[in-house]
């Protein structure tokens, strides 16, 4: 669970002498994530974590337990009797399906199955590249 929270090579950004755990998502503040191949998604704000599939479109709730790491943050608790454990890292993350570009990377494990996804703050979400003037800088 703890290597999710580093780098994609296993290396922790930064100095390695640095053990303050990971800032840039508080504690508090509202996150959303989505994935394809299958679709899901949802969102997570304090201890509260709604996760969603085409087959349930308003979610299902869950208490989770946050837990930040040195390079991102983990969600875990439990769903239908299985392990649920999300974990967002920072980075440039593609949803596969649309232009959007998302800050964080999303992975869940469910049980034994590993979903990736992307994921932003509710605060901020991603800019619709469709929706940008055509003069706009990128």
């Amino acid at each position: 669970m703890l290597a999710a929270c580093s780098g994609h090579d296993g290396s922790v950004p930064g100095d390695a002498e640095d053990t303050r755990p990971f800032s840039e998502i508080g504690p508090d503040e509202e996150m959303r994530f989505t994935g394809t191949e299958p679709f899901w998604g949802g969102s997570v704000a304090g201890e509260s974590l709604t996760y969603t599939t085409p087959e349930n479109i308003d979610g299902t709730t869950i208490a989770v337990d946050r837990f930040a790491g040195r390079g991102g943050v983990t969600w875990s608790g439990t769903l239908e009797g299985q392990s649920f454990d999300l974990m967002i890292t920072p980075g440039h993350c593609s949803d596969g399906m649309s232009d959007r570009s998302y800050p964080f990377v999303a992975t869940l494990q469910f049980g034994r199955r590993q979903l990736d996804g992307c994921a932003w703050r509710a605060s901020h979400p991603p800019a619709d590249p469709a929706q940008e003037p055509a003069d706009s800088p990128v």
